[in-house]
C-alpha cells in the first residue's frame, strides 16, 4: 500500500520473507549430536581415535559455518516485507530492524515487473526489493528515489462496481 507523504512515500510491502533452509538445520543438529558422541568417545576410545573424532567434529563445524556465511551473503540486500519509507536518494526499511539506505550518485534503479533492484556502478546488485502490491508502486518508488516528485494527481484510483441489491 502506497501513501504519499510531504517528503516522499510510505510503502507497506506484502512479500514473504525468505524461507529457512532445512538442510542447514539438519546439518547443525547432526553437529550437535556429533559433539555429544565425541565427548563420549573421548572417555571410552583410545586417545588416537578420540583425537580423530574431535578433528572430524572441527572440520564439520568449519563447513557448517562456511555454508551459513554463504547463505547470509546470498540473502543480503533482499527486502521483501515491512514498511519502506522512500525519499529522494534514500530509503528506510522497517522490518525486523530499521535499516537506513542512502543511494550513491552512481547507483541506478531498475524495475522488473513489481520488483525493484538497486545496482551499483560496477553492475553488482546492492538491493532487491519485492513485495509491492503492483508495478505502479515499484515505478513510483523508482521515481521518488530518482528525485522526481509525485502528487496525488498521479495516483490512479480504481473503483469496483458493486452489484445492485
Amino acid at each position: 500500500m502506497l501513501k504519499l507523504t510531504d517528503e516522499g512515500a510510505k510503502i507497506t510491502l506484502q512479500g514473504q520473507p525468505p524461507t529457512a533452509d532445512n538442510g542447514m538445520f539438519w546439518f547443525g543438529s547432526a553437529l550437535l549430536i556429533g559433539a555429544v558422541a565425541v565427548a563420549m568417545a573421548m572417555s571410552f576410545l583410545p586417545e588416537r581415535l578420540a583425537i580423530g573424532a574431535l578433528a572430524l567434529l572441527i572440520i564439520g563445524s568449519f563447513i557448517f559455518n562456511r555454508q551459513r556465511l554463504k547463505q547470509k551473503q546470498a540473502n543480503a540486500g533482499r527486502i521483501c516485507g515491512g514498511v519502506l519509507w522512500v525519499r529522494a536518494g534514500e530509503l528506510v526499511h522497517d522490518g525486523s530492524k530499521r535499516e537506513h539506505i542512502v543511494l550513491e550518485p552512481t547507483d541506478h534503479v531498475t524495475i522488473y515487473g513489481a520488483q525493484l533492484q538497486i545496482v551499483a556502478a560496477d553492475n553488482t546488485r546492492k538491493y532487491h526489493i519485492s513485495g509491492f502490491d503492483s508495478a505502479q508502486e515499484a515505478e513510483a518508488t523508482k521515481a521518488i528515489l530518482e528525485g522526481k516528485s509525485l502528487t496525488k494527481r498521479h495516483v490512479n484510483i480504481k473503483m469496483q462496481d458493486s452489484p445492485a441489491p
